[in-house]
């Protein structure tokens, strides 16, 4: 038997885990036409480095499938993540929806810690 398991409490408190960022999963909508995107582009690309330089995205890539963009926010309130994003030109256009998912550390590592 294995004596360095964790007790149920002490899964609930290690996984009772601060919000530290929000990672936010962009996809197109149906509106956003490449003919419609190549218009907004350039000012989505200036507002979001200056989100970027505001020190609120940390992060930025392209989804490799193509259906939009991956932000890593230094932010910890997915409503905060969201105005912001909603802010941004093709958020305004509707062109851009996200899936927020608020993040932070890997609890299980709060195991490594435990005495015993």
């Amino acid at each position: 038997m294995n004596t360095n398991a964790p007790t149920p409490a002490e899964v609930k408190v290690l996984a009772n885990v601060p919000v530290t960022r929000v990672l936010a999963l962009g996809r197109w909508t149906d509106t956003a036409l490449p003919e419609k995107r190549a218009a907004v582009m350039p000012f989505e690309a200036r507002e979001t480095m200056a989100l970027m330089l505001a020190g609120k995205i940390d992060q930025w890539f392209a989804r490799s499938d193509g259906e939009g963009a991956v932000f890593l926010m230094n932010v910890t309130d997915a409503d905060e993540a969201h105005a912001l994003l909603e802010a941004l030109p093709l958020g305004q256009a509707g062109m851009m929806t996200f899936e927020l998912i608020p993040i932070g550390p890997l609890w299980p590592l709060g195991l490594l810690a435990r005495d015993g």
